[in-house]
Protein backbone atom coordinates (compact mmCIF):
# COMPACT_ATOMS: atom_id res chain seq x y z
CA UNK A 1 0.00 0.00 0.00
CA UNK A 2 1.34 3.41 -0.96
CA UNK A 3 1.71 6.17 1.58
CA UNK A 4 -1.44 8.23 2.02
CA UNK A 5 0.59 11.39 1.44
CA UNK A 6 1.66 10.22 -2.02
CA UNK A 7 -1.90 9.38 -3.02
CA UNK A 8 -3.14 12.76 -1.77
CA UNK A 9 -0.31 14.54 -3.59
CA UNK A 10 -1.38 12.92 -6.86
CA UNK A 11 -4.99 13.99 -6.25
CA UNK A 12 -3.82 17.54 -5.61
CA UNK A 13 -1.80 17.52 -8.84
CA UNK A 14 -4.81 16.21 -10.77
CA UNK A 15 -6.93 19.10 -9.47
CA UNK A 16 -4.29 21.62 -10.54
CA UNK A 17 -3.98 20.06 -13.99
CA UNK A 18 -7.76 20.24 -14.45
CA UNK A 19 -7.89 23.83 -13.20
CA UNK A 20 -5.13 25.20 -15.45
CA UNK A 21 -5.62 22.99 -18.54
CA UNK A 22 -7.45 25.59 -20.63
CA UNK A 23 -5.08 28.41 -19.69
CA UNK A 24 -2.01 26.29 -20.43
CA UNK A 25 -3.41 25.24 -23.81
CA UNK A 26 -4.18 28.86 -24.72
CA UNK A 27 -0.69 30.08 -23.77
CA UNK A 28 0.97 27.18 -25.59
CA UNK A 29 -1.01 27.95 -28.74
CA UNK A 30 0.11 31.60 -28.63
CA UNK A 31 3.73 30.61 -27.99
CA UNK A 32 3.83 28.07 -30.84
CA UNK A 33 2.08 30.23 -33.45
CA UNK A 34 4.73 31.48 -35.89
CA UNK A 35 2.41 34.28 -37.09
CA UNK A 36 2.53 36.07 -33.74
CA UNK A 37 5.32 38.59 -33.14
CA UNK A 38 8.33 37.37 -31.18
CA UNK A 39 7.57 39.63 -28.18
CA UNK A 40 4.04 38.26 -27.82
CA UNK A 41 5.28 34.68 -28.05
CA UNK A 42 7.96 35.40 -25.43
CA UNK A 43 5.40 36.93 -23.07
CA UNK A 44 3.21 33.86 -23.46
CA UNK A 45 6.19 31.65 -22.53
CA UNK A 46 6.87 33.78 -19.44
CA UNK A 47 3.23 33.52 -18.34
CA UNK A 48 3.37 29.77 -18.91
CA UNK A 49 6.48 29.57 -16.71
CA UNK A 50 4.70 31.46 -13.91
CA UNK A 51 1.94 28.88 -13.66
CA UNK A 52 2.37 26.23 -10.93
CA UNK A 53 4.67 23.38 -11.92
CA UNK A 54 2.19 20.79 -10.74
CA UNK A 55 -0.39 22.14 -13.19
CA UNK A 56 1.50 20.43 -16.01
CA UNK A 57 0.01 17.11 -17.12
CA UNK A 58 3.45 15.53 -17.37
CA UNK A 59 3.82 15.74 -13.59
CA UNK A 60 0.99 13.24 -13.09
CA UNK A 61 1.79 9.61 -12.43
CA UNK A 62 -0.71 6.78 -12.87
CA UNK A 63 -1.52 4.96 -9.64
CA UNK A 64 -3.56 1.90 -8.81
CA UNK A 65 -7.09 2.78 -7.69
CA UNK A 66 -7.04 0.12 -4.96
CA UNK A 67 -3.52 0.24 -3.53
CA UNK A 68 -1.95 3.43 -4.85
CA UNK A 69 0.97 1.49 -6.34
CA UNK A 70 2.70 3.56 -9.07
CA UNK A 71 4.43 0.71 -10.95
CA UNK A 72 3.04 -2.09 -13.14
CA UNK A 73 -0.12 -0.11 -13.85
CA UNK A 74 -2.67 -1.31 -16.41
CA UNK A 75 -4.32 1.76 -17.96
CA UNK A 76 -7.39 -0.06 -19.18
CA UNK A 77 -8.17 -1.46 -15.73
CA UNK A 78 -6.70 1.42 -13.68
CA UNK A 79 -5.01 -0.98 -11.29
CA UNK A 80 -1.65 -2.60 -10.70
CA UNK A 81 -0.73 -6.14 -11.67
CA UNK A 82 -0.69 -7.23 -8.03
CA UNK A 83 -4.20 -5.94 -7.32
CA UNK A 84 -5.39 -7.52 -10.58
CA UNK A 85 -3.91 -10.88 -9.59
CA UNK A 86 -5.51 -10.73 -6.14
CA UNK A 87 -8.96 -9.95 -7.53
CA UNK A 88 -8.55 -12.63 -10.20
CA UNK A 89 -7.62 -15.24 -7.61
CA UNK A 90 -10.65 -14.34 -5.51
CA UNK A 91 -12.92 -14.69 -8.54
CA UNK A 92 -13.87 -11.00 -8.53
CA UNK A 93 -13.02 -10.47 -12.22
CA UNK A 94 -15.31 -12.34 -14.65
CA UNK A 95 -13.50 -14.60 -17.12
CA UNK A 96 -10.17 -14.42 -15.32
CA UNK A 97 -8.76 -17.68 -14.02
CA UNK A 98 -5.46 -18.24 -12.26
CA UNK A 99 -3.37 -20.35 -14.55
CA UNK A 100 -1.33 -23.33 -13.45
CA UNK A 101 0.85 -25.75 -15.41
Amino acid sequence: MAKKAMIEREKKRQKLVDKYAAKRAELKAIAKDEKNPMEERFKARLKLAKLPRNSSATRLHNRCQLTGRPHAYYRKLKMSRIALRELGSQGQIPGMVKSSW
